[in-house]
């Protein structure tokens, strides 16, 4: 039995689960989804695939807590979870790894199995690293962090904190104090770095080798050293995997996609709501159409003539009829903008959503927006830029071709699949 945990907290982690899920599915692999819960967990319902509660069940505001505490965004003195909340969760999770005679967990943020699976003594494989992967700060490919959780760095020149974030990531122990207590309690391994704790014993890539620029034959080749990773740790390639919600645009937002004049889609989810606001505001200034994915923030007072406001809104649906998106640049709405041809605008919330941004930056479909400068008015001209100059929608479509010859559901069930299967030949 494959388990797959997504954090309900995250629309992404939700949707990626959900596809991989199916992929394993349709391979004929036994899988089941469990979850602590979370507000889109009605996203897993609603496809009809089953799921179990593990531990205590995460209600709607603990899960806006999670985002906030959440690694690259939260106080790296702490470690997402209390210490009990944590032991509760690495508890109901060992013994339901049991129960089910689970042999694998594949996951989506849902951090307590790094401890959980080394009590239940059964691989994990991750998928949510995103571009914060120790191939590329080995090459010196981080930027400089937008929005850096330690203040050294906002008074570092550019060069000094890039070279900084990107030679001393594998000795970052930011978030660790937690995990490695109750690793120490349990009697098992602790997370060695910072890097680590967004890793598994492998840890699917799921980005395509163009963007990144290094190659699936390099990338399986990484292997960990100087004790900053789990040594049993391994990459491997498989493609973009973003949100494919089978629902239906809502009515109004379809009139505000019928509108005349270039549309923005602002889709900055898992964000605090005076952010998103600020956005909505910059961006409708342009006198462009706005339309805003407010998934779980209320919204509804923005709307107007010139802005529609939505949920939950299937953004693969959206993207390619609009002119630009404007998003906190996490790699699932990246790579739908991406798989869509739209160029795009990221406002990171953390660093790993800065180097998503950072290397489409590189390739022309993409600007970098820090949050500080959004007091400072430059937001609307930037908008316009990248409406009015045709060479951001044709580097945006190169990566639409890319994209099109990968599957990423398919190939990260395909490398799940043959992980195990080498896994057992080895222990035959």
């Amino acid at each position: 039995m494959i388990c797959l945990m997504p954090m309900c907290a995250y629309l992404s982690e939700t949707s990626r689960m959900i596809q991989i899920y199916k992929a394993l599915s349709a391979r004929g692999a036994r899988v089941c989804m469990a979850t602590h819960g979370g507000v889109h967990e009605a996203l897993i319902r609603a496809e009809g695939i089953p799921y179990d509660i593990v531990g205590p069940r995460m209600d709607e505001e603990r899960g806006r807590r999670f985002i906030l505490d959440n690694v690259g965004i939260g106080d790296p003195g702490q470690s997402v979870y209390s210490p009990d909340e944590m032991r509760a969760y690495v508890g109901a999770e060992a013994e339901y790894f049991r129960a089910n005679s689970v042999k694998a967990v594949v996951i989506g943020f849902t951090l307590t199995t790094l401890i959980s699976t080394r009590v239940a003594g059964i691989p994990l494989i991750t998928q949510h690293a995103g571009a914060y992967l120790p191939p590329l700060f080995e090459r010196g490919m981080l930027p400089a962090p937008s929005r850096p959780v330690r203040p050294i760095f906002k008074y570092l020149p550019n060069g000094v904190a890039r070279f900084l974030i990107n030679k001393g990531a594998p000795r970052l122990q930011l978030y660790l104090g937690g995990f490695n207590a109750l690793a120490a309690e349990l009697g098992v391994a602790g997370v060695p770095s910072f890097p680590a704790l967004l890793l598994g014993d492998l840890s699917l890539v799921t980005e395509a080798p163009e963007v990144y620029g290094i190659s699936e034959e390099e990338m399986r080749a990484w292997r960990p050293s100087g004790g900053a990773y789990w040594p049993t740790t391994r990459l491997e390639y498989t493609g973009p995997i973003f949100a494919e919600l089978d629902v239906a645009v809502p009515d109004h937002i379809e009139s505000a996609l019928r509108q005349a004049g270039p549309t923005v889609y602002v889709a900055i989810t898992s964000a605090p709501v005076g952010l998103v606001r600020k956005v909505v505001e910059e961006v409708a200034s342009t006198g462009a159409n706005v339309v805003v994915a407010g998934t779980i923030h209320s919204l509804q007072d923005m709307a107007g003539p010139r802005v529609a406001v939505g949920g939950v809104l299937p953004s693969h649906k959206i993207m390619p009829r609009v002119d630009l998106a404007v998003t906190a640049g996490g790699q699932g709405s990246v790579q739908c903008a991406m798989a869509a041809g739209m160029p795009l605008i990221g406002i990171p919330l953390q660093p790993e959503q800065d180097t998503n941004v950072h290397l489409l930056q590189q390739t022309g479909a993409a600007r970098l927006f820090p949050q500080r400068e959004l007091q400072r008015g430059k937001l609307p001209a930037l908008v316009r830029e990248m409406i009015s100059r045709p060479a951001h929608k044709a580097a945006a479509r190169r990566i639409q071709s890319v994209y099109a010859r990968r599957d990423g559901p398919q190939l990260s069930a395909d490398a799940i699949l043959r992980y195990l299967d080498q896994r057992m030949r080895e222990a035959a």
